[in-house]
């Protein structure tokens, strides 16, 4: 039985390679980051920080990065 794998050249050490990435990316990979970093004068950095602190709820994050704003 041939699996699809088998049409796939041999490379040396691919076998220990991870099989997913978690490379950062502009934004994050969170769309809440991307949406606060977008809708409001927050960094992305500053956006991941809100959420781990406040969770995903996106009025709240909205609300809570409003009174940020107004506070600087």
């Amino acid at each position: 039985m041939t699996q699809a794998n088998d049409n796939i050249p041999h490379r040396p050490g691919a076998t220990d390679a991870p099989r997913t990435s978690n490379l950062p990316t502009t934004g994050g990979d969170d769309p809440d980051v991307r949406f606060l970093a977008e809708n409001t004068d927050l960094s992305p950095k500053q956006a991941r920080e809100l959420i781990r602190e406040h969770g995903h709820n996106r009025d709240k994050l909205l609300e809570i990065a409003r009174t940020m704003k107004a506070e600087s």
